[in-house]
């Protein structure tokens, strides 16, 4: 019923190109769009990805920078590491020495 209605509302067409396109565009996307009615699980958004990297990008600014290229790689290695395992509801510690420990 939705997959038809989609349809529907998503083949019409307008005296404006732009808007045309804007429409075919989505129906393109039909199936992406409507995915999350077989898994609704799956995000609607990506503002949990836009918050972690906006915590990096944070950091960097209230620290002044680091004074190297490989300090900033390496401090954006940490910060993501500790974004993941907060979002895994795990140890910093425990996640770090599994890796290192093999």
């Amino acid at each position: 019923m939705l997959s038809k209605r989609f349809d529907e509302l998503f083949s019409a067409t307008t005296d404006y190109q732009e808007l045309n396109e804007h429409i075919a565009k989505t129906l393109a996307k039909k199936t992406e769009l409507l995915q999350v009615l077989e898994l609704p699980r799956l995000p609607l958004h990506n503002n949990a990805a836009e918050l972690g990297a906006r915590v990096q990008a944070r950091a960097r600014d209230v620290s002044f920078q680091t004074r190297s290229e490989k300090g900033t790689k390496i401090n954006d290695t940490f910060m993501t590491i500790n974004q993941t395992v907060k979002k895994l509801a795990a140890s910093f510690y425990d996640y770090v020495y599994d890796r290192v420990s093999g």
